[in-house]
């Protein structure tokens, strides 16, 4: 659910990096954070678990452009993909207004994204929200690999609905990685709309019409892209300097 703030004319969207163990998660996070001008982003949280060092939470704070005259502020969070950090996902979960799937595109991750899939849907069921309505994009990552799979059968073998924006990125070498934020960002400011008509505080930022499933997959109601007048300005979304 968004955070509308009329006093500082401001709206802030909370999304999450969901998928595979070992799938990018991480590192688009952390190759926002190194490219974003240090004005423009807070500081990369990472948190460790006690037992073995692998990752627990990142927490993102990022500063976008304008939408309509209201500041656009993301809170980004990526959550671990092992089984044992269940209970995590489901807390990070709580009030998310938009997330990014990421799919690791290696044949042998088939069996891992599936999962992340299905878990994302139990986890998101279990906060009490509609999966099959909620703001998302897919991200087929690690295209920089060899022997990847191609990205028509990786949808047609994960069921992704027709509809859903599918980008395609390599977080290591950073391409693609600003593109699936403007795309959630774009998915989520639709639904939203003009923020100066929304009450203060935390307002629904659903799709209207509920997409099918992923599983099965089928024809599905499409997530139309913002009309030119409402487009977000993302140009203070800047790169660094080579």
């Amino acid at each position: 659910m968004p955070l509308v703030h009329h006093a500082q004319r401001e709206v802030t969207l909370k999304v999450v990096y969901y998928g595979v163990g070992l799938g990018g998660k991480t590192t688009n996070l952390a190759t926002i954070h190194a490219q974003t001008r240090p004005d423009r982003r807070g500081k990369l949280v990472t948190v460790n678990t006690e037992a073995e060092r692998t990752l627990f939470l990142d927490f993102l704070p990022l500063q976008l452009g304008k939408f309509r005259g209201y500041d656009v502020r993301l809170h980004l969070i990526s959550v671990p993909g092992q089984i044992a950090q269940d209970p995590t996902r489901r807390m990070v979960l709580r009030n998310v207004d938009g997330v990014v799937l990421v799919v690791d595109s290696q044949a042998e991750a088939i069996e891992g994204n599936n999962y992340g899939i299905r878990n994302l849907d139990y986890n998101l069921r279990q906060q009490g929200i509609d999966p099959d309505r909620i703001p998302m994009v897919v991200q087929y990552n690690k295209r920089d690999l060899q022997g990847v799979l191609d990205v028509d059968e990786l949808g047609e073998r994960l069921g992704v609905p027709e509809g859903i924006p599918e980008l395609v990125a390599s977080a290591k070498e950073g391409w693609g990685v600003f593109e699936t934020v403007k795309s959630i960002v774009r998915v989520c400011m639709h639904q939203l709309g003009d923020p100066s008509l929304r009450e203060d505080g935390r307002v629904e930022c659903l799709l209207e019409e509920p997409r099918d499933r992923f599983y099965p997959s089928g024809p599905v109601s499409m997530i139309h892209a913002l009309a030119p007048e409402q487009e977000l300005d993302l140009e203070d979304l800047e790169l660094v300097s080579s």
